[in-house]
C-alpha cells in the first residue's frame, strides 16, 4: 500500500520502506530531499510476505531516530526534519537525498545465520577467517565486516570479499564504510548491553554528500536490520531467543508453517498469533533500548 500525500509524488517501494518526493513551487519532484516512508511489510528470505506486523513502521522509524542521537558524535545522518503529513506521521522523516553507497554494510559480532553458514562450509565469513571450533551464539574475537550485494526486490543479496568492496567503491570509500560500520556495532552493544540486550549484527546503509562525506542513512539498528538478542538468556551452541524478525523466520522454517522453501514458492500467509508475537517483540526491543514507552 502507498499513500496519497498531497505535495508529494511517489517514486519507489523497498521490501519495507515507500519514497516520495516533495513537489517544488513549479510541480516537479525536488531531487535533494525525500520522504521515507516505514510500512508495516515484513520480508523473510528475499520475500516480502503477505501478512504485516501492525506498527512496525512506527517502531521502526522511532527506533532508528533514537540510534541516530546514540551515534551522531560517530557519524552525520540524513534526517531532516520529522514534520511530515499526518497520513504517516510517526512512521516517517524527510530526509536528504544521498548518492547511496551500493554495497550492503554488515558487521557481526556473534556468529549465526547466513553468516553461520558460511563459516561451516568455508571455515570464514565474507572471505574473512575466522577461529576454528566455534558454534552458533559464539561471540567473535572482534567484530569483523561482512558485506553481501544489495540485490533489486525479489533477488538474493549475495557475499562480497572486501576486496570486491574495494573494487566495487574504491579504496578509500571501502575503508571508511567498514570502519564505521565496525565502530556502529561496537557503540551498539556498549549502549545495548547494560540494557539486557545483545547485538548479534546488524545491517548498515550509508549515502554520500556531494562534498565526499558519508552519512549513515535509511534505518539504524532496528530490529529489522539487526538481530537483537536477550543478555540473560545468551548460551552458544544453538539458536539463540530473540526481539527480531528471526521469530518469523523460524516460523516460516518449521512444519507449522507447511512451506518448502527450496521450491521458491511464495511463503503463505502469518498466523495472527505470530503476527502478535512479532508485533510484541519489536515493541519490547524499542522499550528495552530506550527506556520509553512506544506511542504508535
Amino acid at each position: 500500500m502507498t499513500f496519497t500525500l498531497p505535495g508529494f509524488a511517489h517514486v519507489y517501494s523497498g521490501k519495507v520502506r515507500d519514497l516520495y518526493a516533495p513537489l517544488g513551487d513549479d510541480g516537479a519532484p525536488r531531487t535533494d530531499r525525500l520522504l521515507l516512508v516505514a510500512s508495516d511489510r515484513i520480508s523473510a528470505y528475499d520475500f516480502v510476505l503477505r501478512s504485516q506486523i501492525p506498527d512496525k513502521g512506527a517502531v521502526l522509524t522511532q527506533l532508528s531516530l533514537w540510534w541516530f542521537d546514540q551515534l551522531a558524535d560517530l557519524v552525520p545522518n540524513q534526517i531532516v526534519s520529522t514534520d511530515v503529513p499526518e497520513q504517516v506521521a510517526g512512521r516517517a522523516v524527510l530526509v536528504e537525498r544521498l548518492d547511496m553507497v551500493p554495497v550492503e554494510c554488515i558487521a557481526r559480532a556473534y556468529l549465526t545465520g547466513g553468516g553461520l553458514s558460511e563459516y561451516e562450509r568455508d571455515g570464514a565469513v565474507s572471505g574473512v577467517e575466522l577461529p576454528a571450533g566455534l558454534v552458533d551464539g559464539d561471540r567473535l574475537p572482534k567484530p569483523v565486516f561482512t558485506p553481501t550485494t544489495k540485490a533489486p526486490v525479489g533477488e538474493h543479496d549475495l557475499p562480497m570479499t572486501y576486496d570486491e568492496v574495494t573494487a566495487k567503491v574504491g579504496p578509500d570509500l571501502a575503508a571508511r564504510v567498514r570502519d564505521l560500520t565496525v565502530r556502529i556495532l561496537d557503540r551498539s552493544n556498549e549502549i545495548a548491553a547494560p540494557r539486557g540486550i545483545l547485538i548479534a549484527d546488524t545491517k548498515v546503509e550509508f549515502g554520500v554528500r556531494a562534498d565526499g562525506e558519508i552519512v549513515l542513512a535509511d534505518e539504524v539498528l532496528t530490529p529489522d536490520s539487526s538481530r537483537f538478542w536477550p543478555a540473560v538468556s545468551w548460551e552458544p551452541g544453538h539458536p539463540q531467543a530473540s526481539y527480531d524478525k528471526q521469530y518469523v523466520r523460524d516460523w516460516l522454517t518449521s512444519p507449522a508453517s507447511g512451506w518448502d522453501r527450496a521450491s521458491g514458492e511464495e511463503p503463505p500467509e502469518l498466523p495472527q498469533d505470530v503476527v502478535g508475537q512479532t508485533r510484541d517483540r519489536y515493541v519490547e526491543a524499542y522499550e528495552q533500548l530506550t527506556g520509553r514507552t512506544f506511542r504508535p
